[in-house]
């Protein structure tokens, strides 16, 4: 077995779906990127096998998230999991739009 090193940074993945009726329009675009932002872990959003920052609001809108496309939140860090599951959470709470 090969060590590569402690592992210093934490990583955390999740798959969601945009559950709001009109998508990744600049509201709810603008909700992600400011939640992301409070982290320091390095937070992408991925869909169709194309990554962007989630602290970018051009990158976030570049993705075209519709309703009932899936996401996968992605973060490397050390506040990785926190970053994932708060931002997780705004697409389940639909970003407060419904």
């Amino acid at each position: 077995m090969t060590e590569t090193g402690p592992q210093s940074v934490g990583e955390a993945v999740r798959d969601v779906v945009v559950l709001n009726r009109f998508g990744m329009h600049a509201r709810p675009a603008a909700l992600l990127v400011k939640m992301a932002s409070r982290f320091r872990a390095n937070v992408e959003l991925v869909k169709d096998g194309v990554a962007v920052s989630a602290k970018s609001i051009m990158g976030v809108l570049t993705l075209g998230c519709e309703h009932g496309a899936q996401v996968r939140v992605r973060a490397r860090g050390e506040d990785a999991a926190e970053a994932v599951a708060a931002v997780a959470e705004l697409f389940d709470l639909k970003f407060h739009e419904e």
